[in-house]
């Protein structure tokens, strides 16, 4: 089995619950939306590239080659993307449903 195989569940739950998320916000809260998540995309996947690569050139962990697809950023393999780029499209989702639901209970609390 490949990384990619075991990061393409993550990024599909990731970018469905993202999707479900976007659509309960206005036209132009998710215009401000989408563009601040891949403001924050493109910070933490160079961030991701610079660590991930200092800490596999220090030896601290290694991939067996016949597991990734090959492509790197450094010395990252780029399924190391994965989990950032799922993580910044979970965690403002998952926000959002739960500031929904919140103001939801509050609502019928009244």
């Amino acid at each position: 089995m490949t990384y990619a195989l075991i990061c393409l569940p993550f990024l599909a739950v990731a970018l469905v619950v993202a999707l479900v998320a976007t659509r309960t916000l206005p036209p132009g809260e998710r215009r401000r939306r989408w563009a601040s998540t891949g403001i924050a995309a493109a910070v933490l996947l160079a961030l991701t590239a610079v660590f991930d690569s200092v800490m596999i050139a220090a030896g601290l962990f290694g991939y067996a080659d016949g597991t990734r697809l090959g492509p790197v950023v450094g010395l990252a393999p780029i399924e190391d993307f994965a989990y950032p780029i799922a993580t910044v499209l979970l965690v403002p989702a998952v926000w959002t449903l739960a500031r929904r639901r919140g103001a939801k209970a509050a609502h019928d609390e009244d």
